[in-house]
């Protein structure tokens, strides 16, 4: 998220519209929680966000807010935007941030922009969300040392990341890695189907296999989806590994770094020409906004042609 906050800053700066950094998300809102800006006051300038494009994170913070979900929470929110008198608010952030959104604008006619931040890639209203590639990177990373200890010890990985309801960093990550399995939230298959595939593998002569588990399985995460295979005959011995939020964290990577530039910049052209109530996104590489609304009603899945490659990749 860092790089998108230089480049919203920096974008209102050129456009001279004053910018504060609100601390901790909503929960920061209500303890009006600012960052602190230059010149002794809470207003960012272009130097409040130098070297952000290199540094993973977010220099704002991030926290739930239980108090935030009740409507004298938001009313109270509505109340401290009121206060300082602020225009407009750029959310960045899932489904629940944009969520939580649609709620203030209910209690606020203030601007607001929702850019889609988090790995799991499930937002509506763009092919690509903020921190997806930084994360199927450290994955693949993680893949490819696991892949030498499995070759050397003739193993089966089971190797878990994040995705509760979309299977894009799993699918990515096993394409990527040249995992021969993967296990998606989108995709229902039987551990007897499941078994008589890695049978064949080893009687191709492989010796060892790594299985790509999404978090959001069916059958549960690697732990639980080694325990089935194995109870229906996997003829690997195996292991598991949670990756979890080491996924999370790390140098931005480059196509991230740009994507959270031009959604930033993007974010406020579009409060400045007066739109509201939208997320900013890319889709077929072309920027796009999509009522907040429909980013978070609408379910996004993991592409088709996505499963065929993988399908032919891993066969």
């Amino acid at each position: 998220m860092n790089p998108c906050l230089r480049s919203i800053v920096r974008t209102a700066c050129l456009c001279d519209v004053e910018v504060y950094g609100i601390r901790r998300g909503y929960e920061g809102l209500l303890e009006e929680n600012f960052h602190p800006g230059e010149d002794g006051t809470c207003v960012m300038g272009m130097r409040s966000v130098s070297g952000l494009s290199k540094i993973g994170g977010t220099i704002l913070h991030s926290s739930r807010s239980s108090r935030f979900q009740t409507l004298e929470g938001q009313n109270q929110a509505a109340e401290i935007l009121r206060k300082h008198k602020f225009d407009a608010l750029i959310t960045i952030g899932g489904n629940g941030t944009q969520k939580g959104a649609i709620d203030l604008s209910r209690v606020w006619n203030g601007q607001i922009i929702g850019i889609p931040g988090t790995i799991d890639n499930d937002l509506y209203g763009s092919d690509l969300t903020i921190g997806f590639a930084t994360a199927v990177g450290t994955a693949v990373e993680a893949v490819d040392k696991l892949r030498d200890t499995a070759g050397s010890h003739e193993l089966m990985f089971f190797v878990e990341v994040m995705g509760r309801h979309c299977g894009d960093i799993a699918l990515a990550t096993a394409i990527a890695s040249g995992a021969e399995i993967a296990f998606l939230p989108e995709v229902k298959e039987s551990p007897e189907t499941m078994v008589k595939k890695l049978k064949k593998i080893k009687e191709a002569g492989k010796t060892s296999v790594m299985a790509i588990v999404a978090e959001g399985d069916e059958s549960g995460g690697a732990f639980a989806v080694q325990k089935i295979l194995q109870e229906a005959g996997n003829p690997f011995e195996s292991r598991a590994v949670v990756l979890g939020h080491v996924l999370r964290g790390g140098s931005p990577a480059p196509a991230d770094r740009i994507l959270a530039s031009e959604l930033g910049n993007f974010a406020v052209c579009a409060i400045i020409q007066g739109e509201s109530g939208k997320m900013a996104g890319k889709i077929n590489n072309e920027l796009v906004l999509t009522p907040l609304e429909e980013c978070v009603s609408r379910h996004r899945t993991v592409d088709a042609e996505g499963l065929r490659l993988l399908r032919i990749v891993a066969s």
